[in-house]
């Protein structure tokens, strides 16, 4: 029996993987005190004429954000691709890129012309293209002494000279890494103009110029040309796109795990509705506070100290992972929970997944699990979402202890798309609430555009479907020519 399991290092905790000790972010803490600009001093109706102007230039373009839509393609399940995709156009002329979307990181960076061990094609059926700073006529490096890098390092680069480019380096937990230097281009995205319309716009954002690879993403297995990070910090995409006034710091995304791709857009979205939870204060990744854990309605009986949070514990969500890990105190007692609904099963272990032969309504004969959060929220995750099949009537487990992925993340809920797909989920970073709602991924959403104050609708994508569709078309093309080349020769 052939067991086809496909699992990237960014699957894996991503909550582990660090950027390199140059990665290291200051804080501090201040009293801000306030007065008026021109108290003390004689007002000149010029000086008043000019600050008027300027606030209203920052009021305009507040005003002026605009709605997103990313066209999404991928499948989350283990034994497909295992991620999500995003395509996004860089440089001038743009070009289209295909990057995994992930909430756990930040920055987004691109397989660069000069890198080493980058794949050269993709398994996936989509074209991979290498970001060559010198073929965009807008693409500029960005100096290891500018604004951009002393805040990502949280200070002077050590041994910077004014030609020496910005550096970066990320490190995933099975060794696997990304590195390069940081540049400055145009991305080209989708603004949504209409009811199941978008018009392209751009703005200038840095991002990595990935100039080596190593382990996993130097492999065509399942390879994309970068990963697009949508975490909270200022390096993130979204972060830069709302400081120039371009968007709104809200996103969601609606992880179609049954036709494959979904919904990704930036804005504020209307319909449908979501219950939200508070965003833990000062964590870099996406941390909620989970209360506890039901079974079919009932609570399992577990420490309310497992759901503490802190260093190194407590809930993620990310949707660069592709299964959920749970602490191995709430791990054991759920899964014999789950199987007590089953005592006659014959467990076979596959690449340290928990597997079985069953024959019947996966749904029917197994409980569905409810996380509970702060606010009284709760997220669904039903037996075809936690249970993933593998050949004929196997079904495997995709709940996993966290104790044997990583011993620094063995106190930690790790939430990926085994419990997001096939649901709304709204990340919104101005007011640090996460809500969600059981959705079509396959339909559409409603999201307000603040440029013309209406509300409009956006479409799931597939670009998986779209690539398979292409191939489809060039092979019909080239047969064709043949046939004519043939009847008329």
């Amino acid at each position: 029996m052939e067991f086809r399991l496909l699992l990237r290092p960014h699957h894996l905790l991503i909550l582990i993987l660090y950027v390199t000790s140059s990665f290291q972010f200051g804080s501090a803490t201040g009293v801000l005190r306030v007065q008026r600009k021109f108290s003390g001093q004689r007002q000149l109706i010029t000086e008043l004429r000019a600050h008027d102007v300027r606030r209203h230039g920052t009021i305009l373009i507040e005003n002026s954000r605009g709605a997103v839509d990313l066209p999404l393609g991928g499948l989350g399940l283990p034994t497909a691709t295992g991620l999500y995709y995003a395509q996004i156009g860089i440089g001038t002329p743009s070009k289209n890129y295909y990057a995994q979307v992930d909430t756990g990181s930040d920055i987004l960076w691109l397989n660069c012309i000069t890198c080493g061990h980058c794949p050269k094609k993709s398994d996936l059926g989509i074209e991979l293209t290498l970001y060559d700073p010198k073929g965009s006529s807008s693409g500029r490096l960005v100096s290891c002494d500018g604004s951009f890098c002393s805040s990502t390092y949280g200070g002077d680069v050590p041994g910077c000279l004014s030609d020496m480019p910005c550096e970066y380096k990320v490190q995933y937990v099975d060794g696997s890494s990304t590195s390069g230097f940081f540049v400055n281009d145009y991305v080209q995205y989708n603004q949504v103009s209409g009811n199941h319309k978008t018009t392209t716009a751009n703005s200038t954002v840095i991002f990595g110029c990935g100039a080596q690879q190593s382990g996993d993403l130097g492999s065509s297995s399942e390879a994309l040309d970068g990963i697009l990070g949508f975490g909270q910090s200022n390096t993130s995409m979204l972060s830069q796109l709302a400081s120039a006034g371009k968007v709104r710091k809200i996103f969601a995304h609606c992880l179609d795990t049954i036709n494959g791709g979904g919904i990704f857009a930036i804005g504020n979205v209307v319909q449908p509705k979501v219950n939200s939870t508070p965003m833990v204060s000062d964590t870099s990744h996406y941390h909620v506070t989970m209360k506890s854990i039901g079974v079919a309605g009932t609570s399992l009986k577990l420490s309310t100290d497992i759901f503490q949070t802190g260093d190194m514990r407590g809930t993620i969500i990310d949707s660069g992972t592709t299964l959920a890990y749970l602490p191995e105190d709430a791990f054991k007692p759920l899964m014999n929970a789950i199987f007590s609904y089953q005592p006659d099963l014959s467990f076979q272990t596959f690449q340290d997944f928990l597997c079985f032969q069953f024959s019947g309504s996966i749904d029917a004969a197994f409980p569905k699990i409810t996380f509970f959060f702060e606010n009284s929220v709760e997220l669904q995750v039903y037996p075809h979402d936690y249970f993933f099949e593998n050949g004929d009537g196997i079904w495997c487990t995709g709940f996993q202890n966290s104790a044997l992925q990583s011993k620094d993340g063995k106190d930690i809920f790790l939430l990926g798309d085994l419990v997001l797909s096939n649901k709304l989920v709204v990340y919104d970073l101005e007011n640090q609430v996460i809500g969600w709602t059981d959705y079509n991924c396959s339909s559409s959403i409603k999201i307000h555009d603040e440029k013309t104050g209406a509300i409009y609708t956006v479409d799931a994508h597939n670009l998986s479907s779209t690539a398979r569709s292409l191939d489809i078309g060039k092979f019909i093309a080239v047969l064709i020519i043949c046939l004519m080349f043939h009847l008329f020769h």
